[in-house]
């Protein structure tokens, strides 16, 4: 047997170093290194003073990134140069930088390559800024049309907010929130969410996240060491506890929700649920169930968070009212205004047992000394005047309408797929048939046409049963977000995708 090619190191590897124009370039894993080479096209021309920056900055994402994996040879400086037709010392600056840095290797004479110190992050898929730039169709959900907020409605509240509010007011507010704004909330989510809600035990936050992190410090401060997550679930969760030291425990759904058996198994005596619209399946917990978690809560003297992320956004048929109204005393309620208006506004809201009211409200005064008072009164103003039913109504349509526009696409370019969970939020689930798969390669294929898409399994925590995992075999199952895209973007995303699997 002919012994394979080495590199600097003796370990095995391509001993060529042909250019991004003749694409063999490759290391040890038998990477292509052309598309590698293309990334570095646009750094080649920037302007020429920050040219050099450039290159190094394009050279590191894409070893970062994994475009460019351990033990791939780089050309030659000279033939780097000559293909982005810039000067030879632009290159070699480049790559004495990077070498130093540790994210290359080199041996005299024996060429460059991408070092063993860097190892591409392929984390679990994030709800947090999930947008992918540079996508032709991005069906990653999280975020609304942002097209959508009302900005007259909101500079009018502004202008109303600022020529009203007393000077005192901007002192340093109560770490509850603006009571004007507690009040407002207070009859909103009664009225729309059948939420049991007491304006002195409203906690004014900074989004969803910002509630999670003060339970969970709450939490731990009172001896909680674990709890429960929804699997599949919101990565988030897990990420918001461990911050506060608290161990999450994945617990499996059935088809009316979290699974009870499993719970009462776990131990734990705090859990993390999504009732309304469960994430992502799409599950609406059933009547039996919310029951049964409840009376699982009081058998413990334990503790439900509902996290209810998309409760209004229901098409056809009432919105289900929130766990937190059949039992305030074991359910701490959360929401925000993140799909309804904009993430980017950080207005949310925490309700919690009387039991833990005083040691949240202490932790959140601790934390931050209370959320900006000009945002709490704008938004008390934006409800007291209706603003925000219209701007829930508005949202409805638009985003029903792209519900509509997706399952008809489906149903055209992806013929015998089920889709579930359009009852109600901002994305749905599709499970395509078993021709389509295996699902690693639908996705490479998808990302390849430039769809950036995930499929249902990177929400798990890979402690699905035997049935659920052979059913994950034979399908591609897909969460498709569809708030930010309009019925045409919607369609020609779904087209693309059928083209290229």
């Amino acid at each position: 047997m002919t012994p394979a090619p080495t590199g600097p190191d003796g370990r095995p590897g391509s001993t060529h170093g042909s250019t991004a124009g003749t694409g063999d370039t490759t290391g040890t894993g038998g990477t292509t290194g052309t598309a590698a080479w293309e990334l570095l096209l646009p750094a080649a021309s920037a302007p020429a003073r920050a040219r050099g920056r450039a290159l190094q900055g394009a050279l590191r994402d894409a070893v970062r990134s994994g475009r460019l994996t351990p033990g791939t040879r780089l050309p030659s400086s000279r033939d780097l140069a000559a293909d982005l037709k810039v000067s030879r010392g632009l290159v070699t600056d480049a790559y004495e930088q990077l070498t130093a840095e540790g994210y290359l290797r080199s041996g005299r004479g024996a060429g460059t390559w991408v070092g063993d110190a860097v190892r591409a992050a392929r984390p679990r898929a994030r709800d947090l800024a999930p947008r992918a730039p540079g996508a032709h169709t991005d069906f990653v959900p999280g975020t609304p049309d942002l097209s959508l907020f009302p900005r007259a409605a909101w500079a009018a509240a502004q202008r109303g907010v600022l020529a009203e509010l007393p000077h005192e007011s901007l002192g340093y507010p109560d770490p509850r929130g603006l009571p004007r704004l507690r009040t407002a909330l207070a009859e909103l989510l009664a009225r729309r969410r059948g939420v049991v809600a007491d304006p002195e035990r409203i906690m004014v936050v900074s989004g969803v996240a910002q509630a999670t992190a003060l339970l969970a410090s709450v939490l731990r401060a009172r001896g909680t060491r674990t709890a429960g997550v929804e699997d599949p679930g919101s990565p988030q969760h897990d990420a918001l506890y461990a911050s506060a030291g608290v161990r999450t425990v994945p617990l499996p759904l059935d088809g009316e929700g979290l699974a009870v058996g499993p719970l009462r198994a776990s131990d734990v005596r705090c859990v993390v649920t999504t009732p309304a619209h469960q994430f992502p399946t799409g599950i609406a917990y059933s009547a039996r169930r919310r029951a049964e978690l409840l009376d699982w809560a009081r058998s413990v003297d334990g503790l439900v968070v509902e996290d209810d992320y998309d409760g209004d956004f229901r098409y056809d048929r009432a919105p289900v009212g929130a766990l937190q109204g059949l039992d305030p005393e074991r359910v701490a309620y959360t929401g925000s205004v993140s799909k309804s208006l904009a993430p980017g506004l950080r207005l949310g809201w925490l309700l919690v047992p009387e039991w833990l009211a005083e040691d949240a409200i202490q932790r959140k005064r601790t934390t931050d000394l209370g959320h900006p008072t000009l945002d709490q009164a704008v938004f008390a103003r934006f409800v007291e005047r209706g603003d925000y039913d219209r701007q829930l109504r508005s949202c409805q349509r638009a985003y029903r309408e792209r519900r509509d526009a997706l399952v008809a696409a489906l149903g055209e370019h992806f013929p015998g797929s089920r889709v579930s969970g359009i009852a109600a939020g901002l994305h749905a689930i599709a499970a395509l048939p078993e021709r389509y798969g295996p699902e690693e390669r639908f996705l490479a294929r998808a990302r390849e046409a430039g769809i950036a898409v995930r499929a249902l399994t990177e929400y798990g925590h890979g402690a699905a049963g035997d049935e659920a995992a052979e059913k994950a075999e034979k399908e591609v199952r897909l969460v498709l977000g569809y708030a930010h895209l309009t019925p045409g973007r919607v369609r020609a995303g779904v087209e693309r995708m059928a083209r290229a699997v």
